[in-house]
């Protein structure tokens, strides 16, 4: 996403200074927000010109000039439904806001369609045993199951590569020679692939200990049995935009009690719900990391990234969380492989 600080601009500014400012930038737009950063719509060159056909002054404000109903995309949206969206609408720019309508960034389209390679690199770790989905993983690593006709990995690989995130590293253990027979170094796929070998079990954050180098940009971190619509970019954007130390992509889960239940206080009761609804946000298995968490981990040791955050948080960094909206699924047991199959082509459409 583009920065946007010089094209923000407020309802009460004139005509004449937003025109100046849409003069110096070459976006072609200014972004109008309330004193909250709420997104209230946008301003071009072609707004200013209608309005000043209709008699109005260059130092009258913007409030009944801007466009309060712009075309918008959420920061969840893949890249390819923005790009379906500014096609459909015949649009060159569209803000970016997040769930609470503030404003996050703009998108270009004519960059989004030209992919742009980023040095950021994407571990994914593919070395558990997969022992819920057996019988099917007794011969071959969960994340090379089929889904769609391709191996689950495949899907993630793509996916980022699509982003321009090409620089990955495969964390490996159980029999990891089909994993690196089917990918070799990544270039059929259009990436660069590194392995890391797991000779025991080092838990999702403690294989990262094992890196040759300790990476010079916030980088990815995936479980390798997901399939996700999930957009990288923003992911990415959104760490840094929040001067974050750890990023947890979250989703959130709805459980519901099948039991009336009793609320009682001092052996009264006070309340009874029937059958209610608890809502959790949980661990979506994608984060995004400053390079200096790496401090944090031990060597050579089984180390989960809860633990990991849970650290984070005790030394006052600044750990945050993505809400994802998309399309998310953990392939953890057969029902799940079997959905992800019913549901594949619907979601990953070429």
């Amino acid at each position: 996403m583009k920065n946007i600080h010089d094209i923000v601009v407020h309802s009460d500014i004139s005509i004449r200074d937003v025109l100046e400012i849409i003069d110096k930038s070459s976006k072609q737009i200014a972004l109008v927000v309330d004193s909250t950063n709420k997104l209230l719509g946008t301003i071009s060159d072609g707004d200013i010109r209608r309005a000043l056909l209709n008699n109005i002054s260059l130092d009258d404000s913007i409030k009944n000039v801007y466009n309060n109903n712009p075309s918008i995309a959420n920061i969840n949206d893949s890249r390819e439904e923005i790009i379906n969206i500014c096609s459909s609408k015949k649009i060159h720019q569209i803000p970016i806001v997040d769930n609470e309508g503030n404003l996050i960034g703009l998108e270009i389209l004519d960059e989004l369609i030209l992919k742009e390679t980023k040095e950021n690199q994407v571990i994914l770790m593919v070395g558990g045993l997969g022992t819920r989905l057996r019988p099917l993983t007794e011969n071959i690593p969960k994340p090379m199951l089929h889904v769609g006709g391709k191996p689950i990995l495949q899907t993630i690989v793509e996916k980022f590569a699509n982003y321009g995130f090409v620089n990955i590293v495969m964390c490996v253990g159980y029999k990891s020679k089909i994993i690196e027979d089917f990918f070799g170094d990544g270039s059929k796929f259009g990436v660069n692939i590194q392995y890391i070998h797991e000779d025991r079990r080092m838990g999702t954050a403690g294989a990262l200990s094992l890196l040759e180098k300790r990476p010079d940009l916030p980088f990815f971190v995936m479980n390798g049995d997901l399939l996700t619509n999930i957009n990288f970019e923003h992911l990415l954007e959104y760490h840094q935009n929040n001067d974050s130390m750890a990023t947890m992509c979250v989703r959130e889960y709805d459980f519901q009690v099948p039991y009336g239940v009793v609320n009682v206080k001092n052996g009264k009761i006070t309340s009874i719900e029937e059958k209610p609804v608890q809502k959790f946000f949980v661990s979506a298995g994608i984060y995004m990391l400053d390079p200096k968490v790496i401090d944090y981990i031990p060597k050579n040791q089984f180390y989960d990234m809860p633990t990991l955050f849970e650290q984070l948080i005790n030394k006052k960094e600044n750990t945050i969380s993505f809400p994802l909206r998309e399309y998310w699924l953990d392939i953890g047991r057969i029902e799940e492989y079997e959905r992800a199959n019913i549901e594949y082509h619907e979601i990953f459409s070429e």
